[in-house]
């Protein structure tokens, strides 16, 4: 049973898909999934390290700040079509699942003429453009903010599931180390403070490094702090590393990160927070302000209404206003407690299986 995966560009369309192709082959071992990406997008480096077949084209965005570069995205778009309903002929896919991003659009536009039945999974509580264009298309869609329904068009016969975005589930409880063990694998000694954990995605975020710096540079030992700063600014943050803090450039086993964690200071992707929410940790959510129609701040917002976070706009974020809400809560154990109990009333840790059954239940797969 083929089935085509579309999503890309960056880590937040194409680590969804992903985990939904592996849920659905888990699932049942007739599935082959046969992923398109572009070839500009973090794709070309993650596809060959899988297992999944794939096709990387030329794809562009739409230039919105820069309309004139739009011409690309016209040009290669033709081409791109035309090798996309080639593939679509030659696999005759049960269905097209797509997770969004510039990836997604020209396959979604095959799928629609070709009448392959669509599923869509958007991880924002604003859906883009590619997302918000082709719901009413689409013959099941699944979120992962519920509040993303307000903003959709659907068709009279699509499905619509709050599902949760598709991540690795935290292991169980007691396949977990203790929460002594995991502040020993850092390296500290004092197990009475409380651990923050600091990260800004992969990269690192500088308005957030340039912050904590100076924060910690007047802080003391009342708390302790994992701070990921990214590999391009390591070398100018590693000088504050001492008894109490860690700086590494990049976090890659994030499980002993949370497991240590009692409150985190983030931004606020899609991804990040739904990792946050299934392994309940109380967060700090800083929304980069120059993300797609704001939706980082459209999440953080959701998130912070349901009193699982709280959020500082980067323009408000300074070493005075970090410094109270850390120690707000890193002294107010009830506040963490309530706030870790309602995020984790929003986490979906299961939810790339929840998909998955919810995509082989669908008649083409019958």
């Amino acid at each position: 049973m083929n089935v085509l995966f579309a999503g890309g560009g960056s880590g937040g369309h194409l680590y969804p898909a992903l985990a939904i192709a592996r849920a659905m082959v888990a699932a049942d071992s007739r599935v082959v999934p046969f992923f398109i990406g572009a070839e500009r997008g973090i794709e070309r480096t993650i596809l060959p390290e899988t297992e999944f077949e794939y096709e990387l084209l030329n794809l562009h965005p739409l230039y919105r700040s820069q309309p004139w570069r739009n011409w690309r995205t016209i040009m290669a778009s033709t081409g791109s079509w035309r090798r996309i309903t080639r593939i679509a002929a030659e696999r005759s896919p049960r269905a097209l699942v797509a997770t969004g991003g510039y990836a997604a659009g020209i396959a979604l536009g095959v799928a629609a003429k070709r009448r392959i039945p669509i599923v869509i999974q958007d991880q924002n509580s604003v859906p883009g453009l590619t997302v918000r264009w082709f719901a009413p298309r689409a013959a099941q869609l699944h979120l992962g903010f519920p509040e993303a329904a307000r903003a959709l068009r659907l068709g009279s016969r699509t499905q619509v599931f709050y599902s949760g975005n598709p991540i690795a589930p935290p292991p169980p409880l007691n396949e977990r180390p203790s929460k002594l063990e995991a502040v020993a694998r850092w390296g500290f000694t004092d197990t009475a403070a409380p651990v923050l954990l600091v990260f800004g995605g992969s990269q690192g975020a500088e308005a957030i490094n340039g912050v904590v710096a100076k924060w910690l540079a007047r802080t003391g030992k009342e708390i302790r702090v994992i701070w990921a700063t990214g590999p391009a600014n390591f070398g100018k943050y590693a000088r504050y590393e001492r008894g109490s803090v860690r700086v590494v450039p990049y976090i890659s086993d994030m499980a002993s990160a949370y497991c240590a964690a009692d409150l985190a200071l983030t931004r606020a992707g899609a991804m990040t927070t739904a990792e946050l929410s299934a392994w309940g940790i109380p967060t700090i959510l800083v929304p980069l302000p120059t993300a797609a129609a704001d939706h980082q701040t459209h999440n953080a917002r959701a998130i912070a209404d349901a009193g699982a976070a709280v959020m500082i706009q980067q323009e408000a974020l300074t070493p005075e206003s970090l410094g109270a809400m850390v120690t707000r809560l890193a002294t107010d154990a009830a506040m963490r407690n309530e706030m870790r109990e309602k995020t984790l009333m929003r986490a979906r840790p299961d939810a790339a299986q929840a998909i998955a059954v919810k995509i082989l239940e669908m008649d083409c797969f019958k």
